[in-house]
């Protein structure tokens, strides 16, 4: 299906996003010429032709949200490693390059889809409550949450899973060493490489959590301020991190010299991480969610992520209406998405939780009869209010700041990470002589039932804090099949928009026929049932926001959201793209 030419909104939006265009109409000279930074990617999108042009290789394809680390990956599959060996050195670049939200200091999940056996499988390497947390942690002695202390305060660190998640999937699926995998990361680190503007506008922004730590400073500060757009920074204690995982694998983080070293940052504050909560760390492989939509298979990540399961019930909501025909961002489809993203978020709110730790009705939740049990109290032009809106009883139809990469490698295998630590640098805490920035994820437990998190979430008694647990996530790392074979691998940060963000983006590739940077494009829209809002990007017609309202929607036009990572696999050939929202980002193949 072709998409039709974009109203001069989108066009608009499309600049902003991109910066760019190559023939560009008489009627949009005046935005360029105010945009010089656009013309330069201007060859992205042919507006006499109607094509958002995505990257094509045949053999591999790497996608992430900064270019140096796609180009490692890419170097890795060209040097013939696999989709994993390339996903791995990967996820270390972006620790030095994108440190804002790549880590050694936090935690994510990683689906990978091995082409010989046609397996899948989710690796959970999300961080862990401390030994000492409890559920009263976040509260003062009257049961009020103590403003800041799940984020930006020694408490608000979760023992961190990535360094033992990558360095798994490296021992069970890839084919480098881990010193291989981490030496073009720790070159970075050591060598440095130039602020980007985007880098340097999140420093600048986030002078406030960095500001506290004194080894947070000399790191990202020069001369008593945020390094500025095109300043070297070099990671030297990083460097040596890096090369000390290598050498002595994940045992160095969790036992050895760096363990040391974060154990001496968190001791002063009883009841943080220790050294014992490091050695006790354990990465996990989960099975997959799994779902159906259209005739394809969707393949997504289980609890603790909530993504997976509620990318499936809102597929599974949607899959009765003819959205193909309504168009894309149309009211009309717009209203019965976000009708479908409130009753998910609810169920959200009361059932899911760390699945070692409660029962999460996931098969109730992913039930296609509890789709049509939910879709029945939609209607085609009236928006529900949320505070009509409860959790559902899923039980019934039981049977029994943030970064996404995507990797396919010339044999089919792909890989589909998405880590985090939780908000832009987390906690804001370097641990001294390490150079590893330490997450702020214990703020996505629920500090108190029915208390909104940093994202506006509410959570139940599923997600209450408690030790040893791991914190609900709305990561939702993604891979879809057709015909038993692997057809997309995508993923977004983007806190709790992260669900809608993969939702759409498997509808604009299902539905309309988009391609991934088409996909990656059009302009976004969310609700996650409280608060009653209906978040919308800039790019959406007035008319289409007008008849929003008149149907009952509160909506509110407010920044981007999301930055995909797209790879799709079709007629014998890789399509990729980077989401157009980070300039940072880049998609390569060969």
């Amino acid at each position: 299906m072709s998409v039709r030419r974009p109203s001069l909104l989108f066009a608009g939006l499309w600049l902003a996003l991109t910066a760019g265009c190559s023939h560009a109409p008489a009627e949009l000279a005046p935005v360029l010429q105010q945009a010089p930074a656009a013309r330069a990617a201007a060859a992205a999108y042919d507006f006499d032709k109607d094509i958002f042009h995505p990257v094509v290789a045949r053999h591999g394809m790497v996608a992430s949200e900064q270019a140096l680390a796609t180009r490692i990956g890419l170097d890795v599959l060209r040097q013939g490693g696999n989709a994993v060996d390339a996903a791995v050195a990967v996820g270390f670049a972006l620790a030095v390059v994108l440190p804002n939200a790549g880590n050694l200091g936090g935690g994510g999940f990683m689906l990978v889809h091995d082409a010989r056996s046609a397996r899948q499988v989710a690796l959970d390497f999300r961080e862990m409550a401390p030994a000492g947390a409890h559920r009263r942690m976040y509260l003062d002695a009257e049961g009020k949450v103590v403003d800041g202390k799940s984020l930006y305060t020694h408490y608000a660190v979760g023992v961190p899973g990535t360094v033992a998640g990558l360095a798994h999937a490296l021992r069970q699926w890839g084919t480098l060493t881990l010193a291989q995998a981490v030496e073009p990361a720790a070159r970075l680190a050591e060598q440095g490489y130039a602020v980007s503007a985007t880098l340097a506008k999140v420093l600048a922004r986030e002078r406030k959590t960095l500001a506290p730590w004194p080894a947070s400073r000399a790191i990202f500060w020069r001369d008593g301020a945020p390094l500025r757009e095109g300043a070297l920074l070099v990671q030297q204690d990083l460097a040596h991190s890096l090369r000390l995982i290598g050498a002595q694998g994940p045992a160095a983080f969790y036992e050895g010299e760096i363990a040391q070293k974060i154990a001496a940052e968190m001791a002063p504050h009883a009841g943080s991480v220790t050294l014992a909560d490091l050695k006790n760390y354990r990465v996990l492989e989960r099975e997959p969610v799994r779902g159906s939509y259209r005739g394809h298979e969707i393949v997504t990540m289980p609890p603790p992520s909530s993504g997976g399961a509620h990318l499936v019930q809102m597929l599974n909501i949607l899959e009765r209406w003819p959205l193909a025909d309504w168009g894309a961002n149309s009211a009309r489809t717009v209203h019965h998405m976000a009708e479908a993203m409130k009753l998910a978020y609810a169920d959200r709110a009361e059932y899911l939780g760390d699945p070692d730790f409660v029962r999460v009705p996931l098969a109730g939740l992913t039930s296609k009869r509890y789709a049509d049990q939910l879709a029945a109290g939609i209607a085609p032009q009236r928006a529900r209010s949320a505070s009509d809106i409860r959790a559902g009883q899923p039980q019934a139809h039981e049977s029994g700041q943030t970064t996404h990469f995507s990797v396919v490698d010339a044999h089919g295998n792909a890989v589909a990470v998405t880590y985090t630590l939780n908000t832009n640098f987390g906690s804001g805490i370097v641990a001294a002589g390490t150079g590893i920035v330490l997450n702020n994820e214990m703020d996505d437990f629920a500090a108190r039932p029915g208390v909104a998190n940093a994202y506006g979430l509410v959570g139940g008694d599923a997600n209450a804090v408690a030790a040893g647990k791991r914190p609900l996530s709305s990561m939702t790392p993604t891979l879809v099949l057709q015909d038993g074979r692997l057809r997309l691998v995508t993923g977004s940060p983007g806190g709790p928009r992260i669900i809608t963000t993969v939702l759409e983006t498997v509808v604009n590739l299902i539905d309309f026929g988009m391609n991934p940077l088409q996909a990656a494009a059009t302009p976004r829209f969310h609700h996650q049932w409280m608060p009653d809002e209906l978040r919308v990007e800039q790019g959406f017609s007035r008319d289409t926001l007008d008849l929003l309202r008149a149907w009952g929607h509160h909506v509110a036009v407010k920044p981007a959201m999301g930055r995909t990572q797209t790879i799709e696999l079709r007629g014998g050939l890789l399509y990729g793209a980077s989401d157009p929202r980070n300039p940072d980002g880049r998609t390569l193949g060969y």
